[in-house]
């Protein structure tokens, strides 16, 4: 065999294998919802916070914040402030998500605050061009039919409600897709969050998502009502003012 034969029979291989490994990726494309167990009762949302192994100084930010808004009840989206990840990923206080899949990059979109998370599947950013921010920085692998994500570069969130974290955060997610008996569609996530400022061992835990057909994302506008107020009060201020041109 001829050395461009040989050459020809190697790329074709390597082709080959690649169109191969493409084809095996699942599509994790379009609505997913939170998945209930058969007979599962129905997920509670908003409950007590989890004892955590939080190091002494980070149990004190997090107390110290808690204490601040107690007599209110604050929270982060009553501010019209996304959730931020990983509590974004794992459920968003019960809403639904949409995942549009490309072959370089996934576009995850939260119903709760419109919030948009991009993982990236190629094309790395470079340290310099990164900056922190709530949903940190995702970048994904294929690992046969699993996509494993790592996220970095995450803002300090004490105000997370089940995993508050520095912003030394590690989280690693490693999403799976499964069909069960019945046709319904699983997305599992599987999560790892490691954070050596705020805990004194790696967090994990379980998510799993079902595909739900023939629905679509409602909008989430946080700030109308705000808006709607605000024109209210206006027409109050008027009001007064155009008695008196009348009188």
């Amino acid at each position: 065999m001829n050395t461009g034969r040989q050459l020809g029979v190697l790329l074709g291989f390597c082709l080959g294998a690649h169109v191969v490994a493409a084809a095996e990726r699942p599509d994790f494309t379009g609505i997913w919802d939170t998945y209930r167990e058969p007979g599962a009762p129905a997920p509670r949302f908003g409950g007590p916070p989890e004892k955590l192994p939080l190091k002494p100084d980070a149990q004190k930010k997090v107390d110290d914040y808690r204490a601040l808004i107690a007599p209110s009840g604050d929270t982060p989206g009553g501010w019209c402030l996304g959730t931020g990840m990983p509590g974004s990923m794992l459920g968003s206080g019960g809403y639904p998500m949409e995942i549009v899949q490309h072959n370089d990059l996934l576009v995850v979109v939260y119903e709760a605050h419109t919030e948009v998370r991009h993982i990236y599947l190629a094309n790395r950013a470079k340290e310099s061009d990164l900056f922190p921010d709530r949903n940190g920085y995702s970048f994904g692998r294929w690992d046969g039919d699993k996509l494993v994500v790592e996220t970095t570069h995450l803002k300090e969130a004490v105000d997370q409600a089940r995993y508050p974290h520095s912003d030394q955060a590690k989280i690693v997610e490693t999403y799976h897709l499964a069909t069960n008996d019945d046709g319904t569609k699983v997305l599992t996530a599987e999560m790892t969050l490691t954070d050596p400022a705020f805990y004194t061992e790696p967090i994990k835990a379980v998510k799993k998502w079902q595909q739900k057909s023939g629905i679509r994302l409602l909008p989430y506008e946080c700030n109308e009502p705000a808006w709607e107020d605000h024109l209210e009060q206006l027409r109050q201020q008027q009001k007064p003012a155009a008695g008196k041109k009348g009188g």
